[in-house]
């Protein structure tokens, strides 16, 4: 009886450890080679993984949202087609033994709290109950601000603890279940909406200008539907608040004629398509344009760790874009410097397919030195891009736009119809100061307005 253990494979080089999120295959159904078997997801990026044996699926030893290191054996596939396996449980965390440690825990931490706040007078603050006087230990906590539930939610939850405190089996149920389906109670509570929680946010280069930040907890109407946020999402939104307090943003804009670029493009694309089987978009005429900019000022392709700064010595262009689900993710072009326009466009069109059929690999992502946003994509005319961590700077480009412009000749100026669009360039004064920031974009500027029309490709 031929058996193949299938591990969960290394996906990058920080990569330890993967989430189970969808089975593509049950107990007993046949599997192709390559065929795709498990769909799992990281802190990088979420990915399916395909068989690595063709025969029959007869043992998943991860259920869906359990977490696997990498290397373990997730499933078993026999060669043989009908062979069965021993009865191997699904994993699961020893949880009587971790439930009767965390109720002691959280009794002793209830009780030096109380204690505590006896000796203090202040009982409201080191016992850290909610509003209604409910303890609240800091394991719940914790749980709490990482799954994003409100402390009007806690307040709601009824627990099994001592005097109805909730204990970790309470809000792990509340979100197994109960979260999904909970009335509208949560819609009405009396608690006041300006009622803070504070979560503290680590200062960048161990400075303590940053003490925590206070977000309000927000009580839906009783009409209001609440959405859940997606994993993705959760990823996003930590990243951009962590990127505002680490960096100071200052954005400056340029408007650039792009006249040539348009009318290259329009004279090139069908014979480009034609002989290199790939469409040619703006995209990579931007990119090419950004590069040429960073190697005049290398000071902007640079990462900030405490008090020193990091010159990065290869150029990896990120282009964020935009997922069917509504979420962003940034790809990155490594060793931009190193490709013509044709390498470039075939690099921008493989990584924004393989981003939104959920195909990029976790190296895909990782390693961007600058980050370029197309905010014209959506008809906007200019943005204001949060930088992408741990760089620096992001340049957000906006809709090419017919407008009517001066034009400058030796026989005197007149008026005409020209491409135009605005570039903004947002960057981290801590390192990038003005001048810097705003030769950069005129430069790229620049490039795009001397962009030679009888160019061969």
């Amino acid at each position: 009886m031929a058996q193949i253990e299938i591990r969960l494979p290394k996906m990058g080089e920080s990569v330890t450890e993967a989430t189970i999120t969808n089975w593509l295959k049950n107990e007993g159904d046949s599997v192709e080679l390559d065929e795709p078997l498990v769909e799992v997801a990281t802190d990088k990026v979420d990915n399916e993984l395909p068989s690595e044996a063709e025969g029959v699926l007869v043992k998943r030893l991860f259920a869906e949202d359990q977490v696997a290191q990498v290397g373990d054996v997730i499933a078993i596939i026999s060669t043989d087609g009908d062979a069965v396996v021993e009865d191997q449980p699904v994993k699961e965390e020893p949880v009587a033994e971790v439930t009767k440690v965390e109720e002691a825990v959280e009794k002793i931490e209830e009780e030096v709290a109380t204690v505590a706040a006896t000796v203090n007078g202040s009982t409201a603050e080191l016992s850290k109950k909610g509003p209604s006087g409910k303890f609240y230990s800091p394991l719940v906590r914790s749980i709490a601000s990482k799954e994003g539930v409100s402390m009007a939610e806690l307040e709601v939850i009824q627990g099994s603890g001592k005097d109805g405190r909730v204990t970790k089996k309470d809000i792990l149920s509340y979100l197994d279940g109960d979260r999904k389906t909970a009335p509208a109670t949560t819609t009405t509570t009396s608690q006041p909406v300006s009622q803070p929680t504070q979560q503290a946010i680590p200062a960048s280069g161990g400075s303590s200008f940053l003490s925590g930040i206070k977000e309000p907890v927000v009580v839906p109407n009783p009409d209001d539907e609440i959405i859940e946020m997606d994993r993705m999402r959760k990823m996003i939104a930590e990243h951009m608040v962590m990127s505002k307090h680490v960096s100071p943003h200052v954005t400056s804009y340029v408007e650039a004629d792009v006249t040539n670029i348009v009318n290259w493009r329009n004279k090139v694309k069908n014979s480009f398509q034609e002989r290199e089987g790939e469409k040619i978009t703006f995209t990579p005429i931007f990119i090419e344009a950004v590069v040429k900019a960073i190697k005049d000022f290398p000071m902007v392709n640079v990462s900030i760790t405490g008090n020193q700064i990091i010159k990065r010595k290869h150029i990896n262009i990120g282009m964020a874009t935009a997922l069917p689900s509504g979420n962003l993710i940034v790809p990155v072009i490594k060793d931009a410097d190193r490709l013509n326009l044709t390498g470039l466009t075939k690099s921008v069109n493989e990584l924004a397919n393989n981003a939104r059929n959920n195909k990029l690999n976790p190296e895909d992502i990782q390693g961007g030195t600058y980050t370029i946003t197309n905010v014209g994509t959506f008809g906007n005319v200019m943005g204001t891009p949060i930088i992408n961590q741990p760089q620096v700077a992001i340049l957000a480009v906006g809709a090419i736009r017919k407008v009517p412009a001066v034009i400058e000749t030796p026989q005197g100026d007149f008026i005409g119809i020209r491409h135009k669009m605005y570039l903004s360039h947002s960057y981290d004064h801590r390192v990038v100061d003005g001048a810097l920031g705003g030769q950069f974009v005129r430069r790229v500027a620049d490039y795009l307005e001397q962009f030679d029309e009888s160019r061969e490709i």
